[in-house]
């Protein structure tokens, strides 16, 4: 049997996804001097983008409220629309900066749609290229991400810079 390390996953497994526990959505967005660190690639006055950093592929991010909500229904017409517009700039971003030829963009709602994290809203945003699949997802179960987080952070980041300026 072949081995696959990736030991940054361990981060993921220990830091426990279960509503209840410290929400990983309402943490990252705390401190903004702290942006970089935590992933955050864009704040606007209602909702926020960041890095998925256990993502399914290259460039995944998350659209959330500040709010802490979990309740689709709930949300807001102004956070409803700032999300739409987040998505758009962040898109936009990513086909400027790496290029992606599709997108798988959605929202899992509650535990048996499989959100991670049921009691806050986020909205997924998952760039694609023709040719991104191969064997290894599966034979091996296995996704393989040619790119460090910080290299994505900063393409994302430095294309959403030159957009809103």
């Amino acid at each position: 049997m072949e081995k696959l390390w990736a030991p940054w996953r361990m981060k993921y497994i220990m830091s426990g996804t279960m509503d209840g526990d410290e929400c990983f959505l309402c943490e990252k967005q705390k401190n903004p001097d702290e942006d970089r660190e935590n992933y955050v690639l864009y704040r606007g006055k209602h909702c926020y983008a960041l890095l998925n950093t256990f993502p399914y592929n290259n460039g995944h991010l998350l659209i959330a409220p500040y709010r802490h909500i979990g309740d689709f229904l709930e949300l807001t017409d102004e956070e409803l629309q700032e999300m739409m517009k987040i998505s758009q700039m962040t898109i936009d971003a990513i086909e400027k900066s790496m290029g992606a030829q599709g997108f798988n963009i959605g929202f899992n709602l509650g535990r048996v749609a499989g959100a991670g994290r049921a009691d806050h809203i986020h909205l997924h945003i998952v760039p694609r290229w023709n040719g991104d699949t191969n064997f290894m997802p599966i034979l091996a179960e296995t996704k393989v991400l040619s790119e460090a987080l910080e290299e994505t952070y900063e393409k994302i980041y430095m294309a959403l810079q030159e957009e809103n300026t």
